[in-house]
């Protein structure tokens, strides 16, 4: 039907006859001329309709917004250059317009950005806006640059099965009835973990898949019940081996997708180091704003709050400084305390720090009654206090300091304008292999069951697993978990350890992971591997804060399909097949 595309028509084509198909972006009917703004994926041209043809002038006039056309005509050059289009030097003198479908009025305009709402209810014309196609189009170069990095290095596209087990670790399942089977179902892939590890005990060495995931959570703008993940395995490696490779790999497509020259070596961090420093395992490390752990300065002192907390063995004080923060009003400071409450906090305590040479004369506080000159002094010199700087304290439970001073962290540095421009990331090591879940009365793994701990040892894993560490590693960039990853367990004897700790008995991993214990009886490598957020990367890459914007589809956050209605329900004849009865709501 065309013989070119509208936006790569250039001075080469001068003189020439070109067909071309796509929307009317703009029409202008100036009265002596008509002139079509044409768009297809690559852009758009400008296309001419002159009087002394009337046909064709007729049919440019009659030409309305986003109508679908296909147009004949010569390549010229322009008179006025537009440089603020690839095609700027260059128009069509139509010789034919052809209407290949009349567009009705659209609920929105192309060049403006609507509601969540009419974006996602009529989702193909969202996709038709230039922002949402520059966007898409970003997601698709990084896949294609990850495969090719991938291919170019021996790595083997494998496909593992979308129908599978129901575990009982991680989000909630999507599960699937089984009409050949009745009253048993299927479950939806959280990961391909337990089949890319059984491929390495199968001699594969190297796998990769763009596999598709299904987790049934809550939703945000970086997350959705369905998403994509680059899933990789190694046999054979350590944990530098995976980190390693796939730092260069990031790098390679951050070079080639967006033309972004990331560090030539990432940093490393504990998570005991980013946590105790930033209050969060993703440390954004553009903000340059770092907490202090204060307890054992405050530990006497006759704030209750404080000394409760610092003599608890499980429990954290800690300071932020904000340089100056003593401008802030005391509403702007009560606005960070409900931030903090948020994240589990049940006050913020704040010094203003007005002259730091007149010690206790020099600041404002509703604490500082409760500080001695010694301990005032000393919170101010640890943090670094200098005139004009507001100090900001957590007391609590350790964790929970950790999550609301960190939240606190990213939104003062956000607020008063701390986020550096560039690309910082990071790789964070050494997590924990445990969290203990009070609800439950248990512990769970802080990254999956099937990450090894740092010790080889069942014994002494079970006599230290509190502070066991594991070897799991995430890459972050900008504040964003990218990659996650570790490697693996490869001995049964360790995994069954590891599942007796996580509350699940000999029996009920004999029933839910017997398969993996089996394989891992008989020589199963070392091996580990690493799986990245496809829609994440394209979301940082493509300069959007949610990843609906590089997800062609995406569910709201109530998880409805607002375009196709879904979910939604289904005849009872069609749930009798596969043996589904729905009870009704209480």
């Amino acid at each position: 039907m065309r013989t070119h595309f509208c936006g790569l028509v250039d001075e080469s084509l001068i003189g020439q006859t070109v067909t071309l198909c796509g929307w009317a972006d703009v029409a202008r009917n100036l009265g002596g001329v008509c002139f079509i703004d044409l768009r297809d994926h690559e852009g758009v041209v400008q296309v001419v309709a002159e009087p002394d043809d009337r046909p064709v002038f007729d049919a440019a006039a009659d030409v309305g917004y986003e109508d679908c056309l296909r147009i004949t005509g010569t390549v010229r050059a322009r008179h006025s250059v537009n440089a603020r289009i690839r095609t700027g030097r260059v128009e069509i003198v139509a010789s034919r317009i052809e209407v290949l479908n009349k567009a009705e009025t659209l609920p929105f305009y192309l060049h403006e950005t609507p509601g969540e709402e009419a974006r996602l209810t009529w989702r193909y014309l969202d996709l038709r806006r230039p922002e949402m196609q520059r966007m898409m189009r970003t997601r698709i170069r990084l896949v294609q640059a990850l495969r090719r990095w991938l291919d170019a290095r021996g790595f083997q596209d494998i496909e593992t099965p979308i129908l599978t087990k129901a575990t009982p670790e991680g989000a909630r399942d999507f599960l699937v009835p089984a009409r050949m089977h009745p009253g048993e179902f299927y479950a939806l892939p959280q990961s391909p973990q337990l089949f890319k590890q059984i491929l390495m005990v199968a001699g594969f060495d190297r796998y990769y898949q763009i596999a598709r995931c299904f987790r049934d959570e809550a939703l945000r703008a970086d997350r959705q019940l369905e998403f994509t993940q680059l899933d990789m395995e190694f046999a054979w490696v350590s944990e530098r081996d995976v980190q390693d490779a796939t730092e260069e790999m990031i790098r390679t497509v951050f070079r080639e997708v967006v033309e972004v020259e990331l560090d030539a070596a990432f940093p490393r961090m504990t998570y005991a180091e980013a946590m105790r420093r930033y209050g969060s395992d993703k440390p954004d490390l553009r903000i340059d704003l770092e907490l202090v752990d204060v307890a054992p300065l405050v530990a006497h002192c006759e704030f209750k709050v404080f000394t409760d907390w610092a003599a608890n063995p499980d429990g954290r004080v800690a300071a932020l400084r904000v340089p100056e923060g003593a401008a802030l009003s005391r509403k702007q400071i009560d606005e960070l305390g409900a931030h903090a409450a948020k994240f589990g906090a049940k006050g913020l305590a704040w010094i203003k720090v007005e002259d730091a040479a007149r010690g206790r004369d020099g600041v404002s506080s509703p604490i500082a009654k409760f500080l001695d000159d010694a301990t005032l002094a000393a919170v101010l010199g640890a943090t670094g206090a200098q005139s004009g700087d507001l100090l900001l304290f957590g007391a609590g439970a350790w964790k929970v300091v950790c999550d609301f001073m960190g939240a606190v962290r990213l939104k003062v540095g956000r607020d008063l304008g701390r986020v550096a421009a560039g690309w910082k990331p990071l790789w964070v090591t050494d997590f924990p292999m445990f969290e203990w879940d009070e609800e439950e009365g248990r512990y769970v793994a802080l990254h999956h069951p099937f990450t090894a701990p740092a010790v080889d040892d069942e014994a002494d894993l079970r006599a230290n697993a509190k502070t066991a560490v594991s070897r799991g590693y995430d890459m972050v960039l900008n504040g964003n978990e990218i990659g996650g990853g570790s490697i693996r367990i490869h001995r049964s004897s360790m995994q069954s350890a590891v599942f007796e700790l996580l509350g699940i008995g000999a029996e009920e991993a004999k029933a839910k992971f017997g398969f993996l214990l089996d394989a891992l009886r008989f020589g199963a490598p070392p091996h580990g591997g690493i799986a990245f957020g496809i829609d994440r990367i394209a979301a940082l890459m493509a300069g959007t804060e949610s990843i609906r914007d590089v997800i062609a589809f995406p569910k709201t956050t109530t998880a409805q399909d607002l375009m196709t209605d879904a979910p939604s329900p289904i005849p009872d004849a069609q749930l009798a097949e596969v043996h589904v009865q729905v009870r009704a709501r209480d």
